[in-house]
C-alpha cells in the first residue's frame, strides 16, 4: 500500500481542541458493512446499535504524566515506558542535537541516545510532568483526567486510547464489558515516512490479558473492540500469542480479522498506522468515503473528537 493512499485533506477547524463537557455527548457515525447504511447518532446511543449479547472489550491502560519540560536548552522529555530498575526509562527528548548523554536536565539524566530522538534516561522519582497531549492540540487541558478513560486502571501509557474517552460510568453499566491492557508507546507519536506502508517498522508495545477475560472474549458470539489498541491485543491472542508480553502486530489492508467483529474508533490522522488499521477492517475505499462524509457533516476529529462504529 502506498503511503499516499492514507492521505486526506482535513479543514483545521475540525481538529477538536478540547473535550466536550459531557463525554457521551460526542457524535457517533455508524457504518453497517453488510448493508452499506450510515447512521448519525450520539455516543450515548451506542447500546442501541449493539447486539444484546455483544461483548464490549476496552483497553484499561492509564496515561502517565509523561511530558517533562526542560529549560536549558528549552525543550522537553516525553517518557515512553520503564526500562528495568533503578529509575531507567525509554523516552523521546528534544532538541536532540543539543542534548548530551551523561547530563542532567531537571529531574532527567540522559544515559544513551538510541537514535531517532529516542533516549535511555534515568528519572528522579516517579513521573510528575504534564499530560502528553498530541501536538495538534494547542490548548491547555483544564482537567487532566479528561485525557483518561473512566475505566482506566493500569498506569503505563504515553498516550490515551482515545476511542474510550467517550464512555461514562452510566453508559458502561448498560453494556457487557471486558478488559484488556495495552500500554500505548512510541508509534502513537511517530509518523510513517516510508513510501510503501508495509516497510514501516512498528515498535512493540506491552500488553496483558487475564486468563478469565480471554476465556470470555474467545467464547463471545460477537466482540466490539474499543479502539485500535484493543484490536491489536485481540488479534495477537487470536494468533496464539501468550496472555502477557509485547506485540508488534501491524494491521494493514488484506489482514484477516479473527476476533474483532465490530470496531469503535475515533477519526485518525492521515498517513498513520491507525488509519491503515481502520482501512483493513472497513475497506480502503469505504474508509475514504466515510471520512469525506464525516468532514461534510462537520464531525470533530482526532483525540478529543467524535467516534465511528463499524459493524
Amino acid at each position: 500500500m502506498k503511503l499516499s493512499e492514507l492521505d486526506y485533506a482535513l479543514p483545521p477547524e475540525l481538529i477538536a481542541q478540547r473535550p466536550l463537557e459531557r463525554r457521551d455527548d460526542s457524535r457517533l457515525l455508524v457504518y453497517d458493512r453488510a448493508s452499506g447504511e450510515v447512521r448519525h447518532r450520539r455516543f450515548g446511543e451506542l447500546p442501541d446499535e449493539l447486539a444484546a449479547d455483544e461483548l464490549v472489550v476496552v483497553n484499561d491502560t492509564r496515561v502517565i504524566p509523561a511530558r517533562i519540560r526542560i529549560e536549558h536548552p528549552r525543550g522537553e522529555v516525553l517518557l515512553l515506558e520503564r526500562s528495568g530498575e533503578d529509575g531507567l526509562w525509554e523516552g523521546l527528548a528534544r532538541p536532540t542535537k543539543r542534548l548530551r548523554a551523561g547530563r542532567r536536565y531537571g529531574p532527567v539524566e540522559l544515559v544513551e541516545h538510541l537514535g531517532e530522538g529516542r533516549w535511555l534516561l534515568r528519572l528522579e522519582g516517579e513521573p510528575s510532568g504534564e499530560m502528553p497531549l498530541p501536538p495538534y492540540i494547542t490548548e491547555s487541558l483544564a482537567e487532566p483526567e479528561r485525557y483518561q478513560t473512566v475505566y482506566g486502571q493500569e498506569e503505563g501509557s504515553a498516550a490515551a486510547p482515545t476511542a474510550g474517552l467517550h464512555f461514562t460510568p452510566e453508559l458502561l453499566e448498560r453494556l457487557n464489558v471486558e478488559r484488556v491492557t495495552l500500554h500505548v508507546g512510541l508509534d502513537t507519536f511517530r509518523p510513517v515516512t516510508v513510501e510503501v506502508l508495509e516497510q514501516h517498522e512498528l515498535h512493540s508495545e506491552r500488553y496483558e490479558v487475564a486468563e478469565a477475560a480471554w476465556a470470555r472474549i474467545r467464547a463471545a458470539r460477537r466482540v466490539l473492540a474499543v479502539g485500535t489498541t484493543t484490536v491489536r491485543v485481540l488479534e495477537s491472542l487470536a494468533r496464539r500469542a501468550p496472555l502477557q508480553g509485547r506485540t508488534d502486530l501491524f494491521i494493514t489492508p488484506g489482514f484477516e480479522f479473527r476476533r474483532a467483529d465490530s470496531l469503535l474508533t475515533n477519526f485518525h490522522l492521515p498517513r498513520s498506522t491507525l488509519l491503515a488499521l481502520v482501512m483493513a477492517f472497513c475497506g480502503a475505499e469505504e474508509t475514504r468515503r466515510l471520512y469525506r462524509l464525516a468532514i461534510e457533516q462537520r464531525y470533530r476529529f482526532y483525540s478529543f473528537g467524535d467516534a465511528m462504529l463499524i459493524r
